[in-house]
């Protein structure tokens, strides 16, 4: 949606009593005007022997009761439009036909996708001088994130960051969905990029990956291991140049005793 569609309308709620006044005053206020009408074109008449203060003074009476009549009549049948004050997508709605709301009580929030922010919480102060990047993992898919700052006071014994997300993967994230970030920091490290989906545990709990040795031939191999981002990890010990690993279905050759 774009910033000033419609979302709703909503209508005064009055009591009865006040209703029927409104609607009283409203009935005084025709009879007025259907008297200062007709006044007014009597002096009209009698245009050349009339003053012409009288003339405008009737003219400025009628107007006068035009006007009121429209503001009561206004404040029996009025209702006011709910807009939406920024462009994106309404990311919750509070509101129900007939429903009685308070003043300042939340009916619709719009957010907009491509502003999100994604908050993490450091418990390593460290963390927060040496951010080289971040990624967020969606499935699949991996989101990149640009580090904006972070909070200079702990909050619940950590520090809150704050990173911009970027991508069509964005469109997946909701509102206060809990995720996890990802850090990459400025230290280099030595390994090799395995997908997460190699990395298994073995019946002893030990991370393994499954080697192609031969012809439908796996072996397991015990690794260690760095989290890169949330799709990939680096093996630091346990493969060398060259080794063939099974990605695809290695949940399945895990399984094959």
């Amino acid at each position: 949606m774009k910033k000033g569609d419609v979302l709703a309308y909503v209508v005064p709620s009055s009591g009865a009593i006040e209703r029927s006044n409104q609607a009283s005053a409203l009935a005084e206020l025709r009879a007025a005007r259907a008297l200062a009408e007709k006044r007014l074109a009597r002096l009209q008449e009698l245009s050349d022997t009339v003053p012409r203060k009288d003339i405008e003074a009737a003219q400025s009476e009628l107007s006068s009761l035009s006007e009121r009549m429209a503001a009561v009549s206004g404040g029996l049948n009025n209702r006011d439009a709910l807009v939406a004050p920024v462009s994106g997508v309404i990311a919750s709605s509070n509101a129900v036909a007939g429903q009685v709301v308070d003043a300042r009580e939340l009916v619709f929030e719009v957010v907009d996708p491509t502003r999100l922010r994604i908050e993490a919480l450091a418990y390593d102060a460290a963390v927060v001088s040496d951010v080289a990047g971040a990624t967020l993992a969606l499935g699949t898919d991996t989101v990149a994130l640009r580090f904006i700052g972070a909070a200079r006071s702990l909050r619940e014994q950590a520090l809150p960051m704050l990173f911009q997300a970027e991508g069509q993967a964005l469109f997946k994230l909701a509102v206060g969905q809990p995720v996890k970030v990802y850090v990459q920091t400025a230290t280099r490290v030595k390994g090799i990029r395995v997908p997460a989906q190699a990395l298994l545990k073995s019946p002893a709990n030990q991370t393994v990956v499954w080697v192609k040795t031969a012809a439908e031939r796996f072996e397991p191999r015990t690794v260690t291991t760095e989290i890169l981002d949330g799709a990939s990890f680096a093996v630091m010990s346990g493969l060398k140049a060259g080794d063939r690993i099974a990605t695809q279905g290695a949940s399945l050759i895990n399984q094959i005793r």
